[in-house]
């Protein structure tokens, strides 16, 4: 029996103007976990989202990240960055070393609301639905000039992701 070792810049990458992935652990590999290097562009922001069936794991390995993992007391608007919990908690912003835990049916969020790229590793269960969903979303990222909203919702449908907020891949105007 063998594991897997991956070596630092190594790995599949997907690129597009408003993200990058690189797939470190697959399965394919063998792996019932998907990981993955992510770097978070300024002005991205995933929206916040549930999984009826994913956990995932996120750990900020450089930069900062606003994250959020709650299920709000209200949810309105179009953003999630003023939501609160029951129990008082809020959206952190959150540097080099903090991570966040998702178990499924937990609304979540990531934005970089900052000025430079912020890097994560991110993981999923069950692969490899994660890793097929980054292939068919960055093949919408990259079609054209601008993004389908229905080609996005359909992938969204088949992947478990119901979207709460807005993706968004550029600075707040």
């Amino acid at each position: 029996m063998s594991g897997l070792v991956m070596p630092a810049g190594q790995g599949r990458k997907l690129v597009t103007k408003a993200q990058e992935v690189t797939f470190k652990v697959t399965g394919a590999d063998g792996s019932f976990v998907s990981a993955f290097e992510v770097v978070v562009p300024p002005g991205f922001d995933v929206g916040a989202h549930s999984h009826a069936r994913s956990q995932e794991f996120f750990y900020v390995l450089e930069g900062e990240l606003d994250l959020l993992a709650f299920e709000p007391v209200r949810r309105g608007g179009d953003n999630w960055y003023d939501w609160e919990s029951a129990a008082g908690d809020r959206v952190v912003r959150a540097g080099q070393g903090s991570c966040m835990f998702v178990p499924p049916g937990c609304p979540h969020a990531f934005r970089n609301a900052t000025g430079k790229p912020a890097r994560m590793l991110f993981q999923s269960y069950p692969s490899p639905d994660h890793e097929r969903y980054f292939e068919e979303i960055f093949d919408i990222f990259s079609a054209g000039q601008t993004v389908d909203p229905e080609a996005v919702q359909r992938l969204r449908d088949r992947y478990d992701v119901n979207q709460i907020t807005p993706l968004r891949y550029g600075p707040e105007r």
